[in-house]
This record gives C-alpha cells, sequence and structure tokens, in this order.
C-alpha cells in the first residue's frame, strides 16, 4: 500500500476548498485553471532548459567528450545562456511570407504539447485532466503539432521548409499508426483508456512484466515509432542539416526559433512519460510478488521520484538512440513503418487480445 504522506490529493483538495469558501464558484474555478497554467509554464521553461543540457552531457559522454563546462558549475548555466541569446536576437522579417500563418506556427506546436501534457499523472493525486478517455485525448491533441510544422513550412516561402515540412508530415502520419496500436495493447491488458486506472492496475506489477513478450514488443514498437514522430535522430529527416539547412524552421530566428525546438524537448519529455504511465507503472512503486519487506521499502520512495525516475530512464533511451545510430533516408524510414512495424504492431494487438481472452497474462 503506497504511504498517503505522499498523496497529492489532500493538498489539491484543500486548495481546492479554501478557493470555494474565499470567493464564488466560477471565479474560484478561473482562478485555479490560471494557477495550473502557470505551475505548467514554469514547468515548461525549466525541464526545457534543464533536458537540453541533459542531451548535451549524454551526447558528450557518448562522443568521450566533456560537454558545456565554461557557463556555471558544470556548464550548468549554459543553457540559460543560450535562452537569453535568443530571446535578445532580431526576430528577422521574411519577404513574400505569410505573416500571421507564420508567426501562428510556433504557438500551435507548443500548445499542443501543452494540452497533451495536462493529462499526465506526475504523482499520486497530481494530474491536471483524468478523462475516462486518457489515451484518446493524449494522441488526438499530441497529432496537432504536425500542423503548426506544416503551417511553418508553407507560411515560410522556402523551398527548404517546404521540403522538411511535407517530410515531417508523411512521417507523423505513418508512425502515428504504430505508436497508437502499441498504447491499444495496455488498453487491451487494462480494459480501460482512463490514465488513473491503467496506473492503479500496475499495483501489482507493471505492464511490461505482467503482459510478458507481447507487452515487451509493444513498449520497444511505441520507443521506435514515438521517437520517429517526434523527429528525434535517427529519424530527424525533417530538419535533416545536410540536406535542408534546418528544415520546416529555417527561417525562424530568436524567440520563434526558441519554441520550436522547446517544443522537440518537451515532446521528448511526453512521449517518455506516456511510456512510463503505461508499461512501467507511472507513479506505482516496483512490487514483487509477496516480497513484503521489499515492497514496504519501495513505497517509502515519493511516487513523484517513481514517475520522474522511470521518465528520464525512457529519455536516457531516446537519446542514447539518436547518438548511437546514423541518420536513416526518407524511404528507409518509410519502409520501417509500412513494411515492418506496422504489420508487427498488428500481429502484436490480435496476440495480446488473445492471450487477454485466454486469461494467460498474471
Amino acid at each position: 500500500m503506497i504511504l498517503e504522506i505522499y498523496s497529492f490529493s489532500t493538498l489539491t483538495a484543500s486548495i481546492d476548498k479554501s478557493l470555494h469558501e474565499a470567493m464564488s464558484p466560477g471565479l474560484a474555478v478561473t482562478v485555479e485553471l490560471v494557477l495550473i497554467g502557470l505551475l505548467f509554464l514554469t514547468f515548461y521553461a525549466l525541464l526545457g532548459l534543464f533536458l537540453v543540457y541533459l542531451e548535451r552531457k549524454v551526447c558528450a559522454v557518448m562522443q568521450n567528450r566533456i560537454g558545456p563546462n565554461r557557463v556555471g558549475k558544470w556548464g550548468m548555466l549554459q543553457t540559460i545562456a543560450d535562452l537569453i541569446k535568443l530571446i535578445t536576437k532580431e526576430l528577422i522579417h521574411i519577404k513574400k511570407a505569410d505573416n500571421f500563418l507564420f508567426n501562428l506556427a510556433p504557438f500551435i506546436v507548443m500548445i499542443a504539447s501543452f494540452m497533451a501534457m495536462a493529462a499526465l499523472p506526475f504523482a499520486k493525486g497530481l494530474q491536471a485532466l483524468d478523462l475516462n478517455i486518457g489515451i484518446f485525448y493524449v494522441i488526438a491533441v499530441s497529432s496537432l503539432g504536425v500542423v503548426g510544422i506544416l503551417i511553418a513550412g508553407w507560411s515560410s516561402n522556402s523551398k527548404y521548409s517546404l521540403i522538411g515540412a511535407m517530410r515531417s508530415g508523411a512521417q507523423i502520419v505513418s508512425y502515428e499508426l504504430s505508436v497508437g496500436l502499441s498504447l491499444m495493447a495496455v488498453v487491451v491488458f487494462a480494459g480501460s483508456m482512463q490514465l488513473s486506472t491503467i496506473i492503479e492496475s500496475q499495483a501489482d506489477g507493471w505492464w511490461i512484466f505482467k503482459g510478458h513478450i507481447p507487452a515487451v514488443i509493444a513498449f520497444l514498437i511505441y520507443l521506435v515509432a514515438a521517437t520517429a514522430e517526434i523527429n528525434r535522430g535517427p529519424f530527424d529527416l525533417a530538419e535533416a542539416e545536410s540536406e535542408l539547412t534546418a528544415g520546416f524552421h529555417t527561417e525562424y530566428s530568436g524567440i520563434k526559433f526558441a519554441f520550436f525546438f522547446l517544443a522537440e524537448y518537451m515532446n521528448m519529455f511526453l512521449v517518455a512519460g506516456i511510456a512510463a504511465t503505461l508499461f512501467l507503472g507511472g507513479w506505482m512503486p516496483l512490487h514483487i510478488g509477496h516480497w513484503d519487506a521489499f515492497n514496504n521499502i519501495m513505497d517509502y520512495i515519493p511516487s513523484v521520484v517513481w514517475f520522474f525516475g522511470k521518465t528520464f530512464f525512457v529519455i536516457y533511451l531516446i537519446m542514447w538512440f539518436k547518438w548511437t545510430f546514423p541518420r536513416l533516408r526518407i524511404d528507409q524510414l518509410l519502409t520501417l513503418e509500412w513494411k515492418y512495424l506496422l504489420p508487427l504492431s498488428l500481429l502484436n494487438i490480435v496476440l495480446i487480445s488473445f492471450v487477454v481472452l485466454m486469461g494467460w497474462y498474471f
């Protein structure tokens, strides 16, 4: 049993009660929405800065380098220095670009990741949205990001940007099928699309263990397909520097470029958070059968530590993936999805349905 002292339910309920006692119901809800929005904005900015620093250090270790080590202790202030540089950079006006759509595109990409992140359960009792169609909602709103990328590529009036945006569109539409099918595997196991229910179904074991080999296959497919969907290497064809300068955001500068850059890292966190929630138990601690002493020790670790620990483990795998393999060609990328991952995902979902029907999982 998870210790209730680490639950955020009491805290959030007391804040809600205090606000409703102090003001009218409508105003209380408005204040709550503003507070949650500010918390997400702060979290978004700080986490983005940390992930950029983390990737530079991970890349440096894999390439036998030191990485950032000049600005601040261990180079920890390097990303803040880069942020200040981007904020103070001149916003270059592009001739013959569609100004309204050109300026709108970065916000669409960021808003899509914001909306998806709202459904993530960060800890016990710490979740902005707990919809009964949580998985469906996350898949739907995270797909909106490609609209911003397509708008950015088209409105820039640049052949490089347009080619990059078209590549991204083809890539996301393709790999979204495998991502959806691998997530449906856990939905079949848990019997629910609600993220809190899926986490509760893993109280006696995470699905990657309880679901046997089909669950492991679904996790591996998700890891590869989700990496491609967020345009991370070795699937970063949409921003292939050697061919397209910078792809769909070639013409962007300053803070607008920073928005695209930040959204990429937040999408990586989102993908890792969903993997941790569905396959690795979310904020649930690691329990092994009837090992009561071990399970009790695991219960003392706060739920928020479990969630972020699992999420950063998946993030490390994604970074490892990027800095290990060379970039694929566009035909190789699409062949991987349509000839291998999609048929394997379809066979795996049939296998999982059969396993659940026969009750062979534990």
